[in-house]
């Protein structure tokens, strides 16, 4: 299975760079996560905030791989234990199909991400900052995967 996280925003922190590269790195073939960067929408004086998440929101359905299952995340979507979202990656990496993450930039996701999403998945309840959430994503679902595979990561 391939995970590809689609994130809007582009030239992000060294540390942002240097922490979802640690977790992708560590991920094994069978479960290979890549990113791919939508630029922000160009932000002007004019420029109306909800055009440029749909903008935005065009780029993101446009990168999505044909036949991968869509999950977007959003403060409303579920919210998973660490054990729980180990159980639905094993879920996962049995049905074959690979997988599509989608965050959204500083504006939030468009309506029509969650709209096309097969679920939505909730981090927190806490706002996050848009870079800090590729971290977290990378780092939880190596996380998952150690647990799945019996390694101590966890502990």
């Amino acid at each position: 299975m391939r995970i590809q996280l689609i994130a809007v925003g582009t030239r992000m922190p060294k540390w942002v760079d240097a922490g979802f590269e640690e977790y992708a790195r560590r991920m094994p073939r069978e479960c290979g996560i890549n990113l791919v960067e939508i630029p922000l929408a160009k932000r002007n004086k004019g420029a109306s905030t909800p055009r440029l998440i749909a903008s935005e929101g065009e780029k993101i359905l446009a990168a999505i791989a044909a036949g991968n299952r869509v999950l977007a995340l959003d403060v409303a979507g579920q919210q998973w234990s660490t054990e729980q979202l180990a159980v639905r990656l094993g879920e996962w990496l049995e049905s074959g199909r690979n997988l599509s993450l989608l965050v959204g930039g500083p504006d939030g996701l468009a309506t029509q991400c969650r709209s096309r999403a097969d679920g939505l998945w909730s981090l927190s309840r806490l706002t996050l900052p848009h870079p800090l959430v590729r971290v977290l994503v990378a780092e939880q679902l190596y996380r998952a995967f150690s647990i799945i595979k019996g390694h101590p990561y966890h502990k």
